[in-house]
């Protein structure tokens, strides 16, 4: 290979690592509308029940920088919300959990509604308003449900 071609290929690898990247970027924090397995306290061994409405279940580890900050805004969130519960698993004592939920990346939230279905998933830090929009939508889905169920009763 000739030094141009080596320079050339450099240049190439380095404009699709670069776009490759700024691909990544743009997805940290974003809510993801997933819809998923049935997550129970004791799958993620919580010590608290989850919410009747909602519950914000963050994985996170012990080295995590971004962590300290998602488990405030998910708990003032959480405590603004009637029937909201904010539960924090740490990874770092349970891998077999980043395995099973295919956690990649700490922070990482799972919006589950009242009966623990996934409802979302954000990889990185979420935004408040983010969060609210899903919780908005999952009792909105759940209310108009339960309704229709009522009027045809």
């Amino acid at each position: 290979m000739n030094p141009l071609e080596a320079i050339g290929l450099l240049f190439a690898l380095l404009a699709a690592t670069t776009v490759l990247g700024l691909i990544l970027r743009a997805r940290q924090g974003r809510v993801a509308r997933v819809f998923g397995d049935v997550v129970t306290p004791a799958d993620v061994a919580a010590t608290v029940a989850f919410g009747p409405a909602a519950t914000l279940l963050q994985f996170s580890t012990e080295l995590c920088a971004r962590c300290p900050g998602t488990r405030r805004l998910l708990r003032a969130v959480a405590e603004q919300r009637p029937g909201v519960v904010f539960v924090e698993v740490d990874l770092t004592h349970r891998p077999d959990l980043a395995k099973r939920y295919a956690v990649l990346q700490t922070p990482t939230t799972l919006i589950l509604d009242g009966a623990g279905r996934v409802q979302a998933r954000v990889g990185g830090p979420p935004t408040r308003a983010d969060v609210g929009t899903t919780l908005d939508s999952i009792t909105r889905d759940t209310t108009s449900s339960s309704t229709l169920g009522s009027s045809h009763v």
